[in-house]
């Protein structure tokens, strides 16, 4: 079954058959997945008045499992997102109740990032629907392909990062 991509390296291949563009018939695969990969999340983060970064604030600190939260620093580290956006994103939040900030109990010059019972309820109330969804996004390949697939794009992520 051909698709947009199969397209494009047919018409490279009649108006430029010099270039090799086979580097393409992966990477533009990709790149196009990748958008609709952010689309399918936006889309389903709507349903909780969510968008992907604050929904990256809210699973950082629950897969850090510490019911005293992380600190700044620590955040910082865990989400790979600059500190303007990490503080903007945590703003936005402070104002929904999903987060709160709190002074360390050993160093009250540190600020420590917590989920409130709100947030944690909302997150862990998500998680099972959202790997269902993404569950039912790859349906089309068996658990061999799918372990494949991941380790290709392992090893393409350890030469991009």
């Amino acid at each position: 079954m051909a698709d947009a991509v199969d397209l494009v390296l047919a018409q490279w291949s009649v108006e430029r058959p010099d270039v090799d563009t086979s580097p393409m018939a992966v990477l533009a695969r990709v790149m196009r997945l990748a958008r609709l990969l952010e689309r399918e999340l936006r889309e389903f983060l709507a349903h909780y008045d969510l968008e992907p970064g604050e929904f990256d604030v809210l699973t950082t600190l629950r897969r850090a499992g510490s019911t005293h939260g992380m600190t700044a620093g620590a955040f910082l580290s865990a989400s790979l997102v600059t500190a303007g956006a990490i503080t903007n994103r945590i703003d936005r939040m402070v104002a929904k109740g999903l987060v709160e900030r709190v002074p360390d109990a050993a160093d009250r010059r540190v600020v420590r990032i917590k989920l409130t019972d709100r947030g944690r309820q909302l997150v862990d109330g998500m998680m099972a629907e959202h790997m269902a969804h993404y569950a039912r996004l790859l349906e089309p390949l068996d658990d061999r392909t799918r372990a494949a697939v991941a380790d290709a794009l392992r090893a393409l992520l350890e030469v991009c990062e």
